[in-house]
Formats: C-alpha cells, structure tokens, sequence
C-alpha cells in the first residue's frame, strides 16, 4: 500500500488533499477519465523525512513510468470565489528522480509574495473557511497530448450559459493557460459548432466531444464549470482540472435604446470606461448633457439633444434622426446660421479644414481660452472655498453649478477638438493619393501619415508645458472613481524623455520635407498639403489641450460628494460615506430613510455589469446610421493584411512593438507597472499620461483616432492600437504581443 492516498479512491477530504485533488479524486471514481495520480500532503512530508524520496518512487511506479505531473493543491483555491490561477506552482515532465525535488518547490509556492498579495486583494472573507489554508501537492502520469487546452461552460465575456466555449493548442496547454498562447477558438451550441479563431487543432467532431464533457461536470456540480483538458494521440480525451468559473458575467442582452447604431466610445463614453454608478447616472450625467445643450444653444440659438442612454448600466449614444418636420424650426430659430455652422463642422472640416478654420472653429477656440476656460476655472476657485461649511442644499446647489460648466465645455470640446479626427482623415486621404507610392520605400512611407503627427507637444499658453496632466485629470468621468491628484501620482519629466521628443521632432520634420520634396513640382497640390498638415497637426493638439481641463472641477466635486456621504453616514442612511455613489439625487436629500440594503443591492449590481463584455457598437443602421468612423479608420490604416487570429482595431498611433502585456484597470495599478510593458485598459483619459512615457505600446477597447489614446501615443511616438472592443478580456498581464499601430492590429507572439 502507498503512503499516499490515490486518485479516485473513497476518501476525498478537500481540506486535507486541497481543492484539485479533491475535485479530481471525486470526478475519477465518478468514471471521468482523469490521469492517475496520487496526493503528497505537507503533513507526510515531515512524517516520512528522509523516507520521502522513497516513498515517492513506489508510489510513482504504481501510476506508471512517467515523467509526470506535479501541481500545488491548496484547500483556498479552486473556489468559486477564488481561483487562486496561476498562483501555485505546476511542474510538467518531472523525472521520478526530481519527484521529492519538485514536490518540495510546490509546498513552497504557498508562501510566494504574489500569493499573499492575491489573498489581501481577495480579503479572508473570499477564501472560506480556511483561514490559514492547507497545502498538498498531486502527482499524475504525465499525458503526452496532441492537443490540449481550456472549456467554458458559460461564456466567459458575456456570460451565455448556452454556449460552451473550447479553446484549445498543440502539444501541451501550458502555453494557453499562462496566457503566452491565444489558441484555437471554438463555440459549441446545443445545434451547432463554430470556430471562432483559426486554427487546424480540433476538427468540429472533436471540440463537440470535448465541450460535452465540459457540460457534464457542469451538470454534475451544479455550477459552470472551468475546465483543463488534453487528447492525446491516440484520440483518448482526458480530463486535467475543473474548477468552478470566478467573476461570471451575469447573462446580457444589448438592445438599443433606440432605433439607428449607438456607440459607447463617443462623446461622453470615452471619459467613461466602466458601467455607471447609480448617483452619476441620476444626477451627473443628466446636468452634462443639459449643460452641452447650453453650449450649443449660446453659439447657435438652438438645442439639439444627442440621443444616449443606459444599456446594463453601460453609456451610449447616437446622433439625433433628422426630419424635416423637427429642421425646419431650428433652421428658423438659429436665423439661418444652423445649416452654415453644420456644413462647416460635419462636412467643409473633412475636406477644406482651413476654410471650416477660417468660419467657424476658430472664433469658438478663441471663446474657450479667454471665456469659458477662465469661467470655469473661476467658478470652481470659488465652490473650493465653500465646500468644507456648506450645507447639503448649498452642496448641491454647487454641484448643479459645475457640471453644468462641464457640459457647457463638453459642447466646445466636441466641436473644436473633436475636428481633429476629421482633419486626419484629410490628410490620411491626400497621403494616399499623392505621398503613399513615391515614399513607399522611405521610413516616414513605412509609418503612413501618421509620421506627420508624431511628436507633437502640446504648448497650451496656459501652463507653458505639454500635456503634462493636471491634478484634475481623471480615470473617469464617473465622480465614484479618484483623481489623478487623489492618487498621488506624478509624471516628472526625465533626460531620456526630453531626448526622446527630439527625436520624434526630428523624425516627424524630417517626414515633411520628404512629403514637400516629392510634391515640389506640383505647387497647387504642395500648397494643400502645407494646408491640411497644418490644421491637422494644429487641432490634434488642440483637441488633448481642451481634454487636458475638461474635468477641472472634479476635485471638488468628489469633496462636494463626501460631504453629503458624511451627512447620510452621521444619520445612519448608509454605511460609509463612499455609499452615497449607489443612491439616487431624490435618496440624496432624504437622510431619515435606511438606504443599506439599497445600496448593498445596487453596488452588487454594478459590480456584475463592470464584468459584462459591452459592445462597441449596438442597434441596426438606419437610413443616417453608418459607422461614421469606419471610412475615417480605413483611410488611416497602413494595410489591410491582418495575421489570422488578430486582436484588430483603430490604427491610432503608426509603429511596431513588442512586448509583455499590462492588463489595467485604475490608478491605484499605476505603481504595478514596469518600463517597457504594453499598456491594455478600456481606455485612456489624460489621468493615464503618466504611464505612457514608460510604455512600449498601447491598447484599449475603447476609443477612436482622435481619442486621448491615440493622441500622447503619437506625441510619445509609440504604437497604439484603440477601438478593439474587448482586448481588456482577450488579453492578460504577462502575455507577449506584437502591436501595429499602423494596421491597427494586435497578436499574440509564441
């Protein structure tokens, strides 16, 4: 008989052989075919001392002749609270010679820095009843596959629990689950089977048979399932881990507010890369938008409201459906001005910037500097000296006042600095007609026409700096989330930087003269392109300079929000002060009622939608409802050739880099990231600067060519990739990538 208890044999103590062992011992006497193995538990080790490497062979020869697999079997992970993935250590092809050796590393992982800093994030309360959780270590013959991989029982992104999702590589599944390979896709419905990801791994039959057993442990344990799988090459399916799935979206379906296409990533969606909290969404959001009908109404006498709305607690929007019967009046209420104000910034500004320049965009450029930057800035110097004494009415009063200045300043933001991506689009459009041929064999030809636009710094006239950002700057729009001031974060400027910019400097000239030498026997057609590089290069830095003070009130905002928290806290309405973000304006004002449950339901909530995988894009187009970036991001990439199995999105900075994955996801992550990793985030407001001057590339799921992103990309001169959708998801921190911030793609390199 072994020292060590078997795989598939009666007793099965989770707390004494850890949460896989147990698992995979149940699931083996259950007829599963999980390779034979056997459990090594801290305890034996210090009963055998000397003995173990012994006890380790007979035991070993019992299972077969090897190599085999040894894993870390803790009684804390594998939970559906807690996964623990990743954490311990697994060691593959062990020798039987290197069993004691590889058995002690095992034990060891429990103590790993990284393990002690998952269970502080995770709290106690997550990991059981196991305050102090017990280790053991499981030894298995070693499966030689063809192929190997993971199963889903529900959809990880969205949280369908009708479809299964394989995924899987050749040889060994090591490289998938460390997240170094992407691997082969499949969907497996209860009717039919897609593959989602090229590959030749699995023929269909095969994914079938693997995504069934998959559904069968998930029928078994009641919950969706998480599971390892290997085939081997004889056509043998063996079954390697299952756990159940953490962090499950909650099932989504993504209607459109109404009819047309909505985005998420326009307007307001950019500053808001999460789902909304409640208070924002009631209150903030509504003053916003009325603020940015203000704007509109005091430069051209009317209001227009942009359509948005709440989808899973997710932003979008979508332009207002013209009709003649809702035009006309505004026509006559603007005095005529609606149709030429229209003309110049939807249609002259794509192909006559200058002349839209001339019109319009530069009178409302010159009232943003000397009128409602200064307002603004006044309004908020005087809220600063009242919040701390100011009553809860006067509190919100102040608040009323500021966002509604923010809305105002939103309307001049989208119409000058949002000119910007217009502009490129001109540009990008005359490099491919008179420049992509002649430079084709040139370093600036290789970027495309985003070598005009690298390197820029912008000069505000205000701090007399670039787009260092202020202490104002956010994550979000989102008061719930703090300020980059809030995080103390700083951004100094260095030797290597400086010189850095000099040399895109040097670069982005040198790509101009290459352009103007090419050009200089046709002086109409040099005469446009100095015309169009000028206002594109103008408003690209015009458009991060007004994104730069946008959330100036911020700051006092929050202290506005703390205040009325501290008065509900004090009357016992909620918990903390911090709760206040999961009520409602009318709940705001009524201190005497109990919001706990309330709140606790709401946070929950919100907490499940911030998992949720939210389309880019929703609804059907209608008769005005193109994508209307799509020609925009055409135009712009450098190819159209994309590498099977690609992460793609917006080419929104040119260049290639490559390097390990930093998944983001707020702030309190900047001190996590190191020089020369890749930054992944939903997206990007000016908060984010800081980490661009140490990153390598960028990726975002949101976002468009004329997002922050995009913007200091392309003033750092590195690559960036934006509007991918969900690489937040398909991605993970440690992962190497490829990044083509000209093709505006994204791979996973081995």
């Amino acid at each position: 008989m072994s020292e060590f208890p078997q795989l598939g044999s009666a007793s099965a103590d989770q707390t004494v052989l850890g949460s896989k062992a147990a698992t995979l011992s149940g699931l083996s006497a259950a007829g599963f075919n999980v390779p034979a193995g056997f459990v090594v538990t801290s305890e034996m080790v210090g009963k055998l001392g000397n003995g173990l490497a012994n006890a380790l062979e007979v035991a070993a020869a019992k299972i077969g002749p090897g190599p085999y697999a040894v894993r870390s079997s803790s009684a804390a992970e594998d939970l559906a609270g807690a996964s623990y993935a990743g954490l311990y250590e697994t060691l593959l092809n062990v020798e039987r010679a290197d069993l004691e050796h590889a058995v002690g590393q095992c034990l060891a992982s429990a103590g790993e820095h990284r393990v002690a800093a998952y269970e502080t994030a995770l709290g106690a309360a997550s990991r059981g009843d196991a305050a102090s959780p017990s280790m053991a270590v499981l030894v298995q013959q070693m499966v030689q596959p063809r192929a190997a991989g993971v199963a889903f029982t529900a959809n990880p992104l969205t949280g369908d629990p009708d479809e299964t999702i394989v995924t899987a590589v050749a040889g060994l599944g090591e490289s998938l689950v460390s997240g170094e390979a992407v691997g082969e896709q499949w969907t497996v419905r209860a009717s039919d089977t897609t593959r989602n990801r090229d590959g030749n791994i699995l023929t269909s039959d095969q994914a079938r048979q693997v995504a069934a057993l998959a559904r069968r442990i998930h029928e078994r344990a009641g919950v969706p399932q998480d599971i390892e799988w290997a085939l081997d090459h004889d056509g043998a399916l063996f079954l390697l881990q299952a756990r159940p799935m953490t962090a499950l979206p909650m099932p989504a379906v993504w209607t459109a507010p109404g009819e047309g296409l909505w985005a998420r990533n326009f307007r307001l969606g950019e500053w808001l890369p999460d789902p909304m909290t409640p208070l924002f969404e009631d209150w903030l959001l509504r003053r916003i938008e009325a603020g940015y009908l203000d704007g509109m109404e005091d430069d051209i006498q009317v209001r227009v409201p942009f359509r948005y709305g709440s989808v899973n607690g997710w932003y979008y929007n979508a332009p207002p459906i013209p009709s003649p019967r809702i035009v006309a009046p505004l026509i006559v209420r603007s005095r005529g001005r609606l149709p030429w104000f229209l003309f110049n910034v939807l249609l002259r500004v794509s192909h006559n910037p200058a002349a839209a320049h001339r019109a319009v965009l530069h009178g409302l450029e010159l009232k943003w500097r000397h009128q409602l930057l200064p307002g603004y800035r006044e309004l908020v110097r005087s809220a600063e000296q009242e919040v701390d004494t100011a009553s809860p009415a006067r509190l919100i009063e102040l608040v009323d006042a500021i966002v509604r200045q923010a809305g105002i300043y939103l309307w001049s933001l989208a119409v000058v600095g949002g000119s910007a991506w217009k502009m490129e689009v001109a540009l990008a459009r005359f490099w491919q007609r008179y420049l992509a041929a002649p430079l084709s064999d040139m370093p600036a030809g290789r970027l495309g026409h985003q070598a005009l636009l690298r390197g820029l710094t912008v000069s505000t006239g205000i701090t007399g700096t670039s787009t260092t950002p202020p202490e104002s700057a956010v994550y979000s729009l989102d008061w719930y989330h703090q300020t980059l001031g809030e995080a103390g974060i700083r951004s100094p400027e260095t030797d290597s930087t400086t010189a850095g910019k000099e040399a895109l400097d040097a670069q982005r000239k040198a790509a101009e003269a290459a352009a103007r030498e090419v050009l200089l026997d046709s002086p109409r057609i040099l005469t446009r392109f100095d015309s169009l590089l000028t206002m594109a290069q103008y408003y690209a830095a015009l458009r991060e300079e007004q994104s730069l003070y946008l959330t100036l009130g911020w700051p006092v905002l929050r202290r506005c929000a703390k205040r009325l928290g501290e008065n509900l806290a004090a009357a016992g309405a909620i918990e903390d002060p911090q709760d206040i973000h999961f009520l409602h304006l009318g709940e705001v004002v009524n201190p005497s009622a109990d919001h706990r449950e309330l709140v606790g339901s709401r946070r929950a909530t919100w907490e499940m939608q911030r998992r949720l995988d939210a389309p880019l894009i929703i609804g059907e187009p209608g008769r005005f409802g193109a994508d209307p970036l799509a020609s925009a991001v055409d135009a712009a990439r450098t190819t159209r050739e994309v590498p099977a199995g690609a992460i793609v999105g917006h080419p929104a900075s040119t260049g290639r880099a490559t390097g390990r994955v930093r998944v983001m996801s707020g702030l309190e992550e900047f001190d996590s990231f190191l020089d020369g990793e890749i930054l992944v985030a939903r997206s990007t407001a000016p908060a984010w600067t800081p980490l661009f001057a140490r990153a390598a590339a960028v990726i975002t799921d949101g976002g468009t060519l004329a997002a922050h992103a995009s913007l200091v990309a392309r003033e750092y001169g590195i690559p960036a990739v934006v509007g991918t959708g969900n690489a937040t998801r398909l991605l993970k921190t440690g992962q190497r990538v490829t990044v083509d911030g000209g093709a505006g793609y994204v791979v996973v390199t081995e």
